[in-house]
Formats: structure tokens, sequence, C-alpha cells
């Protein structure tokens, strides 16, 4: 199975960084795209996101040997109805969300008998829109597929081979698995950011706006997760709530017990965890996942 011709609905950060890392990367294939929001698909158009900005979903997706959903996990349901009637029979029908499981019920209810393979490129930033993308956006982090039961094994390997191509390490996980796993790397983690970053605001009346002037790293980390889409994220908490929950209660004990040895003076057990975590620390930057350069590479001054 060959791809020769890709859409991508939703041409914000992540569709509009598929269509540049296409034509940088593999300009053999061909793309459209569409964006419900008329003011997206024009600035798409000005910027060449994409070869072809369409009017409609289904002129959109006309010929496509695949086409990635990259809209918010609760409008996936939504997007998948829009494109149905311009769908070839035999395209592949991929999306770009952070939670898995309730995609993939979403678009298998959406489109009955479509070759439905979800998938998570794990690579973003905190910016949105479609002046946001970039071709390199995907080079050496993770695609996690999901595909279904049953899915065609030369699909799969189409589209692995497809997000390959675009500078994308390729794993296969089960749907339920990799919602476990990314509340515990990705999503509980927003909503630290998103829970400290609003208790700071709410002590702005207090410290009268010290919180902010006087911002550390730390703090300042925090709000570059906190600026995310609030659309995306609120849809990737309520999607996937079951794996969060579990995740947001291992959490918490582990909160509990820290704030138990800092109020017994117990320093022995706050040593071993931030040892513990430090070691954490360089194993993602040997796996390549993160700068290992002082603030995490950021230029100053600039």
């Amino acid at each position: 199975m060959t791809i020769a011709r890709v859409a991508i609905i939703g041409l914000g950060l992540l569709g509009g960084s598929i269509g540049l890392a296409v034509k940088a990367r593999a300009p053999h294939i061909a793309t459209t795209g569409w964006d419900r929001d008329v003011s997206v698909r024009e600035r798409a158009s000005a910027r060449g996101l994409v070869g072809t900005v369409c009017d409609t979903p289904e002129g959109a997706v006309a010929d496509a040997d695949l086409v990635i959903l990259c809209v918010p996990v609760g409008a996936m349901g939504d997007a998948a109805r829009a494109i149905a009637p311009g769908l070839a029979p035999d395209a592949i029908i991929s999306d770009v969300g952070s939670s898995k499981a309730a995609v993939a019920d979403a678009l298998a209810a959406a489109l009955p008998g479509a070759c439905i393979i979800p998938a998570h490129p794990v690579a973003g930033t905190e910016q949105s829109g479609p002046e946001a993308g970039f071709a390199t956006l995907f080079a050496g982090r993770w695609c996690i597929l999901t595909p279904p039961e049953g899915a065609d094994p030369a699909a799969v390997a189409a589209l692995s081979d497809f997000w390959t191509q675009l500078g994308s390490k390729v794993e296969l996980m089960d749907a339920a698995h990799h919602d476990l796993v990314l509340a515990v790397t990705s999503h509980i983690p927003h909503l630290i950011a998103y829970t400290i970053v609003g208790t700071a605001s709410d002590l702005e009346d207090v410290t009268q706006s010290e919180v902010i002037k006087y911002s550390a790293g730390g703090f300042r980390d925090f709000t570059r997760i906190a600026a995310s889409d609030p659309v995306m994220w609120r849809d990737v908490f309520l999607t996937n709530k079951g794996a969060v929950l579990e995740m947001l209660g291992r959490f918490t004990e582990d909160l509990t017990a820290l704030q138990r040895a800092i109020r017994s003076g117990d320093g022995d057990t706050l040593f071993d965890l931030f040892t513990r975590t430090r070691a954490i620390r360089r194993a993602v930057i040997e796996q390549g996942q993160d700068d290992e350069r002082p603030d995490f590479g950021r230029e100053h001054g600039q």
C-alpha cells in the first residue's frame, strides 16, 4: 500500500507541521487541507502549509490515501462525519489526538467499516494556530500508533512508513495502555501546571504582582506548559478521564507522603526522592527527549 495523497483536516500547529514536514521530507506526496475556520484556511494558504487548501471537508479528502484529523479530541466524531461523503473506500483514517481509546470509539461510530488507525505524534509546543507549525516538529520524536484489533497490516505499515518519513520514531501500542502512559507523562504534568499557575494567579492580589515579577525558572516553565491550547486540553482530560483520575489518585498519595516528610523533618525521604527524580532527568536526556544544555538550551538576551 502506497500513500501518495494526504488530506489534513485541521490546519493548526500539528496539521500545519505535518503539511510542512511532508513538503520538506516527502515532496512526492501531494497534500490537501481544510479547516472549519475560514480565517485559518486563508492563513494556511498564505503560508503554503499544504499543496491545496480546500473549501469543503469532502473536497479535501477526495482521492486521499490517508486522511489525518488534526482537531481537538472532542471534535473527532464531528470531523469524521464531515469528511464521510468524500472518502475513498480504501482510505486510511488517522488522527493526532493525545488520548486514543475515546478517539478510536468516536471514529468507529462515525465511519463504520472504514480503515481507522489512530495515532499520536508525541510532539508539540504551547503555541497554536496555522502560524505555529514548522517542518521539524516531529524529527526525532515518537509517534505512537494504536491500531485496533484486526487492522490491515499493510495499512499499519504504510502509516508507520509515512511517520518515519517525517522523521518520527514509530511505536505500536494498545490504546488503553497508551492512555495510561500519557496520563503520567503528559496529562498529569499539564494538570499540575494549570493548577499551580492558577494558584499563583489567585495569590496576585496578596503578593501585589510579586509572583510574576520574581518568577524563577520552575514557575516560568509551568507557565509555558499552562499556555497550551485550552480547548485541546479540556477535551484531553474529558476523554481520558479514567486514566487521568487513576494517575491523579497515585500522585495525590505521593504528594501526601511528601507533605508528611516535610512536616516531620524527614530529610532522608526527601533526599532519596530527589535523587531518584534527578536520575530520571538524566535518562530523559540520554533518550534524546530533551536538551542537556543548561536552562533547556534556551537562548538569552534575544
